[in-house]
């Protein structure tokens, strides 16, 4: 008897359709001899509808009310597929995060997990019901509703997978698994049988949309198996798991590319020690993350500092950064939002040489102008135009022949 979390997102509970087949699938899983842990968002754009709503009613928006609207979407989708399991003659019991132990921080609207006390789950396990959790959400240590912003149900389900001791966590949306890039991009892009943690975690922060980031740091952390399975065919998917250091690594394993970021610079920065240091913590204190950063080499004793943000905190990055140009003895600040990463990741850069010359080569033979760079040892990123993006990730996919 395997014990399995099983994450379904969006597209997967949009409608009572979708969340009956769901149910049936659940109750498959049990007929097989598995324990099951399902872990569910809201149906298809509840959320979205939900933002709207609010966007009509109120310019202020404190956050705490926000994370108490947002979460109402998930605690719909958890009590309707309890009732479609109880059809199926399945005892299923629904949990909001906060009742199935998920325990976060004060920061509302991106919360992050600090602790899981599961012990109502593991009761509700050893009698034989299905525990069905509302994803996305916890309840902070001053007791407050909260959300886990972009990505959030995924990180609960890894999150009680790793809490639980599961034997695997499958995630289940509308695709078939992670692919070597974009489909809808390069057709003939193809499915990736396994990939590493570490390839993932590169793959979700630059622009892969099928796990979220945090989701497979916590995987990684804890060592929890994760299977991508698209929840429309019930085939199998792609595994994460640890790196298989038995077998010759492929060169490059995906190509991702991401235009929600946006550019930053400051420029005619005094070439001094700490000035960069007071930005960064700046930003860090209004929790912006930083992904890409590039300083000039100074000439004159003075430097532009440029950095990639995500798009939603472009105001407050500017707002930080101009607030600390007198101090700074800055010239100015400017921003960009015309931007897209395109990125190429995979275990066997480590220890085939020319990767990066063959990736220049080719953006070079397709007219594309590098703005930045950033590596690690496993990921070579560039940022270019966003309107040249798509146009780079067919030419990197084909350049090494990933179709």
């Amino acid at each position: 008897m395997s014990l399995l979390v099983q994450k379904f997102g969006g597209t997967s509970v949009a409608d009572a359709d979708r969340i009956r087949a769901v149910a049936d699938h659940v109750a498959r899983s049990r007929r097989a001899g598995d324990q099951v842990v399902a872990v569910v968002s809201a149906m298809g754009k509840t959320t979205d509808q939900l933002v709207r709503l609010a966007d009509d009613v109120s310019a202020t928006q404190p956050r705490r009310e926000v994370d108490m609207l947002l979460s109402a979407g998930e605690r719909i989708t958890m009590a309707l597929l309890c009732m479609a399991l109880a059809d199926l003659g399945v005892e299923a019991v629904s949990f909001t995060g906060s009742q199935a132990g998920i325990i976060t921080d004060t920061v509302h609207t991106r919360a992050k997990i600090v602790e899981i006390r599961a012990e109502r789950l593991l009761e509700t396990l050893a009698a034989g019901a299905v525990p069905v959790v509302a994803g996305f959400q916890g309840v902070s240590t001053d007791r407050d509703v909260t959300t886990l912003g972009r990505g959030g149900s995924d990180t609960t389900a890894v999150a009680l997978a790793a809490a639980l001791g599961a034997d695997a966590c499958e995630i289940y949306t509308d695709v078939t698994g992670v692919f070597s890039t974009d489909p809808r991009i390069v057709p003939e892009a193809r499915k990736l049988a396994k990939v590493s943690y570490e390839e993932m975690l590169e793959i979700a922060a630059t622009g892969g949309r099928v796990l979220a980031l945090r989701s497979v740091e916590f995987a990684r952390n804890h060592h929890v198996p994760l299977h991508v399975r698209s929840s429309f065919t019930w085939e199998p998917g792609t595994l994460i798991d640890e790196e298989d250091t038995t077998m010759e690594q492929a060169v490059v394993t995906a190509i991702t590319h991401d235009a929600s970021e946006a550019k930053v610079t400051v420029l005619g920065v005094p070439d001094q020690p700490g000035l960069a240091a007071r930005l960064f913590r700046g930003l860090a204190d209004r929790n912006v993350s930083v992904d890409m950063i590039v300083q000039n080499t100074s000439t004159t004793g003075r430097t532009d500092i440029s950095f990639t943000v995500p798009g939603y905190d472009l105001a407050v990055s500017t707002e930080v950064a101009e607030s600390l140009v007198p101090a700074m003895g800055a010239s100015g600040v400017e921003t960009d939002s015309d931007v897209a990463r395109v990125s190429l990741v995979g275990a066997g850069m480590k220890t085939h040489p020319g990767v990066t010359a063959l990736t220049f080569e080719t953006l070079a033979g397709e007219g594309v102008n590098i703005e930045m760079i950033s590596t690690s040892s496993i990921r070579i990123s560039c940022m270019v135009r966003a309107g040249d993006a798509e146009r780079a990730v067919r030419a990197l996919h084909a350049a090494f022949e990933l179709g």
